[in-house]
């Protein structure tokens, strides 16, 4: 790696760890100040249509989906964390046992420091500023490390970033694995990784040599399972839509169907309409309409034709599309039947708009299908029996679940968004953001008495008061 890179990333790093103490004392005021930077940069028209441009140039995202899935998400917690910070940096008080009468408990939330946010490429801008919107929000220095992938997002997070904060405040690196190496090689006070669980186990390994603490936001094979009772021609297009927003590349999007076998036919034949009236209800094909994004590169365009043709040389039937052209790097919406557990795409994570479909018939058997894997990140339910709602909630474990809808899983702040195991360790979104960026202090404030009675010479009737204050503790 370039030496002055490497110097570079020395210096800044040295900078945030000086004046981390100072940013740390900053108030509620100075906080949001900082966050309305990036709100105040991105209301501006001339920065909002650069970033429309390079959301398009590097994954051929419309408009609607920039502002849905990117610019407006950032925007909506920066104004949910201003409305909130107040009260999350106030100290939290709690209960005192009976052996601490006499005292106050309090939970105080300082920043932990320098932190790194690694971002991936999938939503390049959305994935990499609302990490930065909570590690502000709790007091940190910031040094982000866009994706390579995505070059003109990347390019465009460095600039807005290098315009509105001083390097003491935010900085970005860009560059490939080896930069990320050498950020990882420095002993950060938090990690914040999103990514793949194969990258996360690097990350990981890489904090535990400074025993820094990590939010792994990772993935995996998000099941969704669709039962007798459920609204198929709704949930249909529902998931059709889901998978094929962003080309299927969200961490969230349904990973592989689950179908009661009495409403197979149906399922099939109303994901099929939906598809076309997404994106080919002219019949000039779905190719050519501006609103399907495309495969973010050649290397995860062919790792898509492998993962079909794979299926297809060990027995999968294509019940929809199956169109690949590299050139574009078009990938139709597919939808792959007759599957075996013998085929790579039901083992890896798939990551773009092809989707097995197996069927069931009794519910049990829907379970073990979604067992034999990692915990997922996001369970899909599509039921309208609260029975069936409850037993395939109480004999799965996810990191969320979503009933009757898709992709809603990122959406509440008021809820903990992360995954389980081999789909992420800690959780994010709204206060538990706030908190994962946050240390939190213990406070016990002694106001009257003492521990005297534990003090020797200790005596019998000492030994009978303890003994009845710790049956009531």
């Amino acid at each position: 790696m370039n030496q002055n890179i490497q110097q570079e990333i020395q210096r800044i790093f040295k900078i945030q760890q000086s004046g981390s103490s100072k940013i740390n004392r900053t108030n509620e005021e100075e906080r949001i100040e900082l966050l309305m930077r990036i709100d105040k940069y991105l209301n501006n028209s001339h920065n909002r249509q650069n970033l429309y441009g390079a959301l398009y140039r590097d994954l051929h995202k419309p408009e609607v989906e920039a502002i849905a899935t990117e610019i407006g998400i950032v925007q909506s917690h920066i104004s949910y964390v201003c409305k909130q910070l107040k009260n999350w940096m106030k100290p939290k008080y709690v209960p005192s046992p009976l052996p601490l009468v006499g005292t106050k408990s309090s939970i105080h939330y300082e920043s932990r420091g320098v932190v790194l946010i690694i971002s991936p490429w999938n939503y390049p801008f959305n994935l990499s500023i609302v990490p930065l919107i909570y590690a502000i929000a709790a007091g940190n220095s910031v040094i982000i490390k866009p994706s390579e992938i995505s070059t003109n997002t990347s390019s465009y997070i460095k600039q807005m970033i290098s315009n509105i904060f001083d390097e003491s405040e935010v900085a970005v690196f860009e560059g490939d694995g080896k930069v990320a190496q050498e950020l990882l090689d420095k002993p950060f006070n938090h990690i914040f990784f999103t990514g793949s669980p194969e990258v996360g186990k690097i990350v990981m390994c890489k904090a535990a040599q400074h025993l820094t603490s990590v939010t792994l936001e990772l993935g995996g094979k998000s099941p969704a399972i669709v039962d007798e009772t459920a609204d198929v021609k709704k949930i249909a297009r529902k998931a059709a839509w889901a998978k094929s927003i962003n080309n299927g590349q969200t961490c969230i999007s349904p990973d592989y169907l689950i179908l009661q076998e009495s409403i197979f036919d149906e399922f099939i034949e109303e994901y099929r309409k939906a598809i076309k009236e997404f994106y080919d209800s002219d019949g000039s094909g779905i190719a050519k309409s501006p609103d399907y994004c495309r495969i973010i590169n050649k290397q995860h365009f062919q790792r898509l034709n492998n993962l079909f043709n794979d299926a297809i040389d060990k027995g999968a039937l294509v019940l929809l599309g199956g169109e690949f052209d590299e050139n574009d790097r078009y990938v139709s919406p597919t939808l792959l039947y007759n599957m075996s557990e013998e085929m790579n795409i039901m083992n890896e994570e798939v990551f773009g708009p092809l989707l097995p479909v197996l069927a069931y018939r009794d519910k049990s058997e829907a379970v073990e299908i979604i067992r034999k894997r990692p915990k997922p990140l996001t369970l899909y339910i599509a039921s309208s029996s609260s029975l069936n709602i409850d037993y395939f909630i109480k004999e799965t474990s996810a990191g969320g679940t979503v009933i009757n809808d898709y992709m809603l899983g990122y959406s509440n702040p008021n809820l903990p968004f992360g995954g389980v195991n081999d789909s992420g360790l800690g959780k994010t979104l709204g206060f538990r953001g706030f908190r994962e960026f946050s240390n939190e202090r213990s406070v016990i404030h002694r106001r009257w008495g003492s521990l005297s009675l534990l003090y020797p010479p200790y005596s019998k009737k000492i030994l009978w008061i303890i003994q009845k204050i710790y049956r009531f503790f």
